[in-house]
């Protein structure tokens, strides 16, 4: 019989992989930029522009391709969001 040893709720953290409490947290916080990003119905380029940032870096923040945004930096764009 297989044993199933339950998650810690922080899946990087199971993953062995360093940095995980910051990995998270980028994730959570790109999650609601993401959504209120959606519920304003923004275009890439629309939000772009909003945020001070290429469109392709939107691109990367809706595909949750984190690795050039600081918890710092998503913070500060779901402040800035309209």
């Amino acid at each position: 019989m297989e044993m199933v040893e339950p998650g810690s709720g922080n899946v990087f953290a199971d993953l062995g992989l360093p940095d995980s409490d910051e990995r998270q947290l980028r994730v959570q916080l790109a999650m609601r930029l993401n959504a209120l990003l959606k519920a304003e119905g923004l275009t890439q380029a629309a939000a772009a522009k909003i945020l001070g940032i290429a469109q392709p870096h939107v691109s990367e923040l809706r595909n949750y391709k984190l690795n050039r945004f600081s918890s710092e930096r998503l913070l500060h764009y779901i402040t800035a969001q309209p």
